[in-house]
């Protein structure tokens, strides 16, 4: 590989980490044939694929892995155990080059409740579905513990290996073990325990397993209450135990389905011009294939249309023969002999959300790509996201935002701040100084400076703004309104960022009288807005400050005819304080500044 190759290579690379999320996941890298070389787990994928790139890293086996890298793809998870599970999943499937393999073909430990007469709930390696419902397999060994803990301590399973059968209990051909004389077991072996009563424990056992626990803490509570009621209170007691022991137990169990095997997943997200169709292949619970493909359109055609010409060629690429098809809607796909599934709720509900998020992730990491290619696309379409939100004629190019800062009124100076293409043009920015509001009064300072400003503009014939912003409610938007609309008569759309009682920005407002604009603040629009907010609060607090430093550090000798500040700093130099030089002779304040200007000082302070 040639230098200029090399170079190619890892630019490509770094591209594609730029724009990956901030998100727990699994990753691959690919070699120059397209095969897998090496799968990984991250609980933040972007920090940890950049980390392989990073100049100071010294282990030679990770420059060499690196050297070897020719494209990265990933799959986005919810938790960083799903991660991990993940991660053991392909690692299995594709056997790395660079992945030490597990050899010894053991895997995450599930928790299985047996077929049995009076089932068992223990931990096992060994999945055999004939034997009973699994649950798992848990990637943290602290959680299953806990949850097998719980159970044990709620429900008392027995732990004994004894063939109970109806017919030997009822014969007494059992006898009880330590674990029912130490309380750990009720002993349904001898009858001390129904059978009734113990199939209702295990039932519960199955519903925590799933991570059902609200419906079985309503189900114990109501039970209490009624026992309390029917004055059982050793019953009420025990389900008083039961009720806060699940309730203490806080985390949910990261269960995937043993039942689920040999499916395909598929979702859609659409963009104007291509279609993102997610892929995912589960087999065991476990998804061993993860891809986005991109579809582009050529007419207008359906979702419905897109997701079963899509799902028959990526069937056919992949070479799927599943007999089942997880999809967000119904379709007609003709494919023979499989079933399409349209989950409600359950394992394969939360299977075809991690597909949509995947699909999603996808279609935001390539705009991203796209628009660090061209920023212009960023910005344009952030003008177009504010201009529909607002409904404003035209895109907002040019948007101005003003803040006032004083205190107690005094030092009172105003900022403006001139956003273009949604960056700021710091050139444009204006300081103002107060000069006809007297006292801490925000709404004559703000009428004030806008005023002076688009008074000014409009004689000086400069381009008006396409939106103003008021760092401020209901109060600013007005006052400022009555100084646009009703004195300049300009019609200038005014908006507005509020701020709720922790004093944080969480509302836009816009039209008159004001109403709140849908819009989540968490959205990179509203982040910009809040970055035009923050900047202009920036600026007038920095504007304050400084002419607030000025004024304290203007002292007496500046009030003294004849006196320059060069004089002045030899003085405060020789003296260190006014005071001092109050105080000082003439023969002593000739030696720092000679006779004249001393003569001048002396008289000043010694009229």
């Amino acid at each position: 590989m040639t230098k200029e190759e090399n170079e190619k290579r890892l630019a490509k690379l770094q591209s594609i980490i730029s724009s990956l999320p901030n998100k727990p996941g699994s990753y691959q890298y690919y070699d120059e044939s397209g095969v897998i070389i090496y799968v990984g787990k991250a609980k933040n994928l972007k920090n940890r694929v950049s980390s392989y790139f990073h100049k100071e890293v010294d282990r030679y086996k990770t420059k060499v892995l690196v050297s070897k890298i020719w494209d990265i793809t990933y799959t986005v998870v919810n938790t960083e155990e799903d991660a991990l599970l993940l991660e053991n999943s392909l690692i299995k499937k594709y056997k790395p080059k660079y992945n030490i393999l597990l050899k010894d073909g053991k895997t995450y430990p599930s928790i299985c409740v047996t077929k049995e007469h009076f089932p068992r709930i223990f931990k096992t390696r060994t999945i055999n579905k004939k034997y009973g419902t699994f649950y798992g397999p848990y990637s943290h060994i602290g959680s299953m513990y806990t949850v097998l803990d719980l159970i044990k301590k709620l429900y008392k399973p027995r732990s004994c290996r004894l063939p109970l059968t109806k017919e030997g209990v009822e014969s007494g051909k059992f006898k009880p073990c330590l674990e029912y004389h130490i309380h750990n077991c009720g002993a349904p072996c001898i009858g001390k325990q129904t059978y009734e009563d113990y199939q209702n424990n295990i039932a519960q056992a199955h519903e925590i397993l799933k991570g059902h626990t609200r419906a079985v803490q309503k189900m114990l509570y109501d039970e209490m209450q009624k026992a309390a009621e029917e004055l059982r209170f050793e019953e009420a007691e025990l389900y008083k135990t039961r009720y806060l022991a699940l309730d203490s137990y806080a985390g949910k169990s990261e269960v995937v389905s043993h039942t689920i095997d040999d499916v395909d997943v598929f979702s859609i997200t659409n963009d104007e011009k291509v279609a993102y169709i997610n892929y995912m292949h589960v087999t065991n619970g476990s998804i061993n294939a993860a891809f986005t493909y991109e579809l582009k359109k050529k007419l207008e055609e359906s979702e419905e249309e897109i997701l079963s010409l899509g799902i028959i060629q990526i069937r056919e690429e992949v070479k799927s023969h599943s007999k089942e098809i997880i999809v967000p809607f119904e379709l007609e796909t003709g494919i023979k002999d499989t079933i399409l599934t349209v989950p409600q709720r359950g394992d394969k509900k939360k299977l075809l959300e991690l597909s949509v998020m995947n699909g999603k992730q996808y279609k935001f990491d390539r705009l991203k790509q796209a628009e660090k290619l061209n920023p212009e696309q960023k910005q344009t379409r952030l003008m177009k996201e504010l201009q529909n939100a607002l409904k404003l004629e035209k895109m907002p190019y040019q948007i101005e935002c003003f803040d006032n800062s004083n205190i107690s009124g005094t030092d009172a100076v105003a900022g403006c701040v001139v956003f273009k293409g949604m960056k700021p043009s710091k050139k444009d920015y204006r300081k103002y100084n107060i000069k006809t509001v007297f006292g801490p009064d925000d709404y004559a300072s703000m009428q004030e400076v806008v005023r002076r400003r688009y008074s000014r503009m409009i004689e000086e014939q400069t381009p008006l703004p396409d939106l103003i912003i008021t760092d401020g409610g209901k109060g600013q938007m007005e006052v400022v309104r009555q100084v646009v609309e009703d004195e300049l008569n300009l019609n200038i759309p005014i908006a507005g960022l509020a701020k709720d009682d922790r004093h944080r920005t969480n509302e836009l407002l816009f039209g008159f009288p004001p109403v709140v604009i849908g819009m989540k603040t968490d959205s990179e629009l509203f982040h910009v807005l809040t970055r035009i907010q923050d900047e202009v609060h920036r600026y007038a607090i920095t504007f304050h400050r400084d002419k607030r430093s000025k004024r304290a550090l203007h002292s007496e000798l500046d009030n003294i005819p004849g006196i320059g500040p060069k004089t002045r700093d030899e003085l405060l130099k020789g003296l260190k304080t006014v005071k001092r030089i109050r105080e000082s002779d003439l023969e002593e304040l000739s030696a720092i500044i000679g006779p004249s200007k001393a003569q001048i000082i002396y008289r000043h302070f010694h009229k």
